[in-house]
């Protein structure tokens, strides 16, 4: 028997791709696998950001190569982001290399009759985002509404190993989340490298110049009758439109839950990055937001360690963190991904240094968190239970925050048990920084 094991570095948008990936291996007969060394063959999605996820699968292949040479039906596969000098770098221990929207390469390396033979592959054109995956989660799934990016933020492989935005049809969208809510999944991720801008490439399609396909898109998903959540990622503050902010407070299905990264609070560091708004811009931007929806929970990715980010320029981070109070922070560790503009850039920025930012962030975070996590003590949420571990039951608010629940309470029928991937009314008794402690009934 074939067993397969995916290893998966990066954003959700890898974990979606995954999932399109595990049913091409499905449908070959293969068998997935969660222990490494039980699988004949590993597949690698490589992150768009980060070049420490590149060293750990340099690292990594050192193990692999040696079961190559040894086991005869052991084999290799690399896909994701993964720029030319890192092909290079890599192209000695994989026995396929392909770019994600070339799952027909996939197809035709698992034929057996091929499968260890030196071989050149035509892509079809098949649009591999209309392959329908294999959902890892029963009650929580990602849909991809395009792919690539125009962006090309000088610190992230995405247009290089992507290509450039590509928006997938808004009815086959609707028809993969009607599809979901019907057979009970109750939270769904739209996902994008950047969502704010889908429909509007050059090359796609569009009703007037200035229409809004996204606004248009969420208009027609929240149409949809049932009992479940829907959110996007990931937002350009450049692109997140005044449209679009009118708009979300109407819709039902849609938390006031809301990515929108930052990157720097620094104006020098975001011109660098080519991120294409100051940090003015950045404020307003959160003012107008939380104008039209004054619970919204903002969240954000940082980067802490960019090339020429002195500790002026990190001051100016901490400054805007403080004024803006994010719900979470998704802290990036700066690492020059080869092939980026970001790379021909001297590091300026240690290793330690690095760390003790990252450090800083997450303490004043954390004293944010754990000022406003008093403030709902006593109020009740609806939460997604996702998680079982021991006798313990884990879900997630409508904003994301981890609820453990340490009293059943009252269960609707007696002798009732709890079932992860539904919705449960609970009260929150008590909370820490990361955590809330809840009864539920």
């Amino acid at each position: 028997m074939n067993k397969y094991y995916l290893y998966v570095l990066g954003c959700a948008m890898n974990y979606s791709d995954a999932e399109r990936i595990a049913s091409i291996f499905d449908a070959a007969g293969y068998v997935p696998t969660e222990n490494e060394a039980d699988a004949n063959t590993v597949i690698v999605l490589a992150c768009s950001v980060r070049q420490k996820a590149i060293d750990r699968i340099l690292g990594k292949a050192k193990g692999w190569n040696k079961r190559r040479r040894k086991e005869e039906n052991f084999q290799t596969i690399l896909s994701g982001c993964v720029l030319p000098e890192d092909r290079n770098k890599l192209s000695k221990s994989f026995d396929l290399m392909f770019e994600v929207a070339e799952l027909d390469k996939l197809e035709k390396f698992l034929n057996p009759t091929i499968r260890n033979s030196k071989f050149e592959i035509q892509n079809s054109g098949r649009d591999y985002l209309s392959i329908v995956p294999k959902y890892e989660s029963t009650f929580r799934a990602y849909v991809p509404i395009m792919t690539g990016c125009d962006n090309f933020c000088s610190y992230c492989a995405v247009p290089y190993t992507r290509g450039r935005e590509k928006s997938r049809p808004q009815e086959e969208i609707i028809k993969e989340i009607e599809a979901l809510v019907k057979n009970g999944y109750k939270e769904i991720t739209l996902l994008g490298q950047n969502v704010n801008s889908y429909g509007k490439a050059k090359s796609e399609k569009r009703k007037v110049e200035d229409d809004e396909p996204f606004v248009d898109l969420l208009k027609e998903i929240d149409k949809i009758p049932g009992d479940h959540r829907i959110y996007f990622y990931s937002n350009h503050p450049k692109d997140f439109s005044d449209e679009l902010i009118g708009v979300l407070p109407k819709l039902k299905h849609f938390p006031a839950y809301i990515h929108l990264p930052l990157q720097s609070g620094n104006d020098e560091i975001l011109r660098k990055m080519n991120r294409r708004y100051t940090s003015e811009e950045y404020l307003k931007l959160v003012a107008k937001i939380r104008g039209a929806m004054p619970g919204v929970t903002l969240t954000t990715d940082i980067v802490v360690g960019f090339p020429g980010e002195t500790g002026e320029a990190f001051e100016d981070t901490i400054k805007i963190i403080k004024k803006v109070g994010f719900g979470m922070i998704f802290i990036g560790q700066y690492s020059p991904r080869a092939g980026t503009p970001s790379a021909k850039m001297e590091e300026t920025v240690t290793g330690a240094e690095k760390k003790e930012r990252d450090r800083t962030i997450t303490k004043i975070l954390a004293d944010q968190l754990q000022k406003e996590n008093k403030k709902l003590v006593g109020k009740e949420f609806t939460i997604l239970l996702d998680e079982k571990k021991g006798s313990s039951y884990f879900g997630r608010t409508d904003n994301y925050k981890v609820v453990e629940i340490i009293s059943k309470g009252s269960l609707p029928e007696q002798g009732e048990t709890l079932k992860v991937g539904q919705f449960y009314k609970v009260k929150i008794v008590r909370t820490r920084a990361w955590k809330l402690y809840a009864t539920l009934g």
